[in-house]
Order: structure tokens, then sequence, then C-alpha cells
């Protein structure tokens, strides 16, 4: 793959970019990527090959204390009864 050194970048894009990339958990070159995927309409080759979204919009909400809550009464139903399984 091809480099290209960009100079001279207006301090607001460079604060948009670090934006997205903090937003998204990315490097700052691959959020350079997506924004300029996102404005030509080009998908690069490198995108992942997920069958479906419909969750990302619960990615990176919830605060420790609420993903610890989520995993301990994931953690509960994930315990067998053995009562009921013999």
């Amino acid at each position: 793959m091809k480099q290209i050194t960009i100079r001279g970048i207006p301090a607001e894009i460079e604060k948009l970019v670090r934006k997205e990339a903090q937003k998204k958990g990315i490097s700052i070159n691959k959020a350079f990527l997506s924004l300029i995927e996102k404005t030509t309409g080009v998908r690069g080759a490198q995108k992942d090959k997920a069958a479906c979204h419909d969750l990302d919009r619960f990615f990176g909400i919830w605060t420790k204390a609420e993903a610890s809550r989520f995993n301990d009464c994931l953690e509960k139903q994930r315990s067998i009864d053995d009562d009921i399984w013999k």
C-alpha cells in the first residue's frame, strides 16, 4: 500500500481527526482513512467483512460500572443448575 505525507493540516481538521480516532479507538492514520472514505464514497480494501452492524451504536457507551454489572448478570446466566440437568 502506498504512503502519502500531508503537510499543513489545519488545526480544525486535526482536531476533528483526533476526535474521530479517540471516539472509535483507532489510530489517527485509520481515522484519516475512514473520514476520506466517508467523504469520497470509496471503500478501502481493508474493511472488515462483518455481515451486520445493527448493534454498533451500542459499542462504547457503557460506563465501566454498567459493563461490570452486565458481565455479572451474564455470569449468573452461564452457570448450570445441577438439579435441573440431572
